[in-house]
Order: structure tokens, then sequence, then C-alpha cells
């Protein structure tokens, strides 16, 4: 559940029902995406999937490149700090827009990498995952 506070700024909590944690989630939009420029963000979250606990801080750059190729594709790339092993992480992946309300997303979170599908209706999103390692995985977000 995260709440919008300024257009760059969102901010809530997060369940993580394998490790039973509620935990701070934020993002900030730094510097915003021009037809030459990435967009940059920093954030924090819960550790990547599949960690029984641990925070993650990290630093992406993305590009919509839909106007230079012409396909609804946006590529991210950046770094996380994981403290469930105290490791500094390479991060990455491609988001694909299917429809005006569904996406999909391969992402690489330094160690495994992980399908999300995703429906968004308004301020919610539900999104389902294919886990590396075969497990499947729900997610339900509201923003408001």
């Amino acid at each position: 559940m995260t709440y919008r506070f300024l257009a760059s700024l969102t901010a809530g909590v997060e369940y993580n029902p394998r490790a039973d944690e509620v935990a701070p989630l934020v993002n900030w939009l730094a510097v915003t995406e021009s037809a030459r420029r990435p967009a940059l963000m920093f954030g924090a979250s819960t550790d990547r999937l599949g960690t029984p606990s641990g925070r993650a801080y990290y630093v992406t750059l993305s590009k919509n490149m839909r106007p230079l190729l012409r396909v609804p594709i946006a590529p991210y790339a950046g770094a996380a700090f994981g403290t469930f092993d105290d490791r500094l992480r390479a991060i990455g992946g491609v988001n694909v827009s299917l429809t005006e309300h569904v996406s999909a997303l391969v992402t690489y979170n330094g160690v495994h990498t992980h399908s999300i599908v995703s429906l968004t209706l308004g301020p919610q999103t539900f999104s389902f995952l294919y886990l590396s390692g075969g497990d499947l995985g729900a997610a339900w977000n509201v923003t408001w």
C-alpha cells in the first residue's frame, strides 16, 4: 500500500508473507525522463524476493524506448544494496506494455531472474509472479 505524496515521491508499507514482515517502502523519482535522458529513481524496500529478511536500497536508470523503437518497451538498470547478505548487486530488467492495462516485466535482482505480469485498474495493480526456481506468487498494490 503506497501513497503518492508528490508526483515524484511515493511511500507506504509492504507485507512479505513468507517472512511475516511489514516494512516501509519508498520511491523517489529524482530526475524525470526526457526525449534524450533516462529517468533516475532512488528507493528502499524489503530485500530481494526469496530472502527471509532484510532491506534493499537501490538506484535505477530507466528509459521508455517506444518513441525510438516504436515498440512499448522500457528497460532499466541500476544497483541495489541488500542487507540480507550485505552486498551491492547489479540489477536490471525490461518492462513491456501489452495493453493499456497489462504489462509484462522480466527482472534480474542481482541473483535471480523473475517474470511478472501485472494488471493495473485505477489505483490498484494485481501482479502474478513466476520466480526463478519455478515458484509462483501474487502481489496486490494500491496507490492513493
